[in-house]
């Protein structure tokens, strides 16, 4: 079964962040990182968000006060397993720091936030291989490259980014 999809804008995204993804695209990420066997429709709620909204929910849900890519909020009640929050601003960054195409990071982040959606998680060594192989499997199915593999900074890029933090 298909998985839907409600897409939302943060109201503060930058102007300087490109448009995400089509929704089309962030669909299809998603229906591909879907392990479910049931014949509901799986459903889930994406926000595309600023740092500042990134840093504030990383912040009331995990008391870290810095943005981070993708937050996941599982909920599992009937069809609906959750809501995805993935900064834009910071996967876009992400991206050229780790010599990665736009579209693959964002598959990446949209991928590893449904596993998470799903119960997967990264805390203990053995769950973190599991879910990694999973998330590269997945990527590669989809055409992506594994993305823990030659994600080494661009020494430019690099420091390009910190002299702008």
């Amino acid at each position: 079964m298909a998985v839907h999809m409600d897409i939302q804008l943060g109201d503060d995204l930058p102007d300087s962040i490109e448009e995400p993804p089509p929704s089309k695209q962030l669909h299809e990420w998603a229906q591909a990182a879907w392990q479910g066997a049931t014949s509901a429709q799986p459903s889930i709620g994406l926000r595309i968000i600023s740092m500042t909204e990134s840093q504030q929910l990383n912040y009331d849900y995990r008391a870290k006060n810095r943005p981070t890519n993708v937050l996941s909020f599982p909920m599992q009640v009937g069809e609906m397993l959750g809501d995805l929050a993935i900064c834009a601003e910071v996967v876009e960054r992400e991206a050229v720091e780790q010599n990665k195409s736009r579209e693959a990071h964002w598959a990446h982040m949209l991928v590893h936030g449904m596993l998470h959606l799903q119960g997967f998680d990264h805390i203990e060594d053995a769950a973190a291989e599991k879910m990694e192989a999973l998330e590269i499997l997945i990527l590669l199915q989809l055409g992506f490259a594994d993305p823990y593999k030659n994600n080494t900074p661009n020494p430019i890029e690099s420091s390009m980014t910190e002299i702008k933090s």
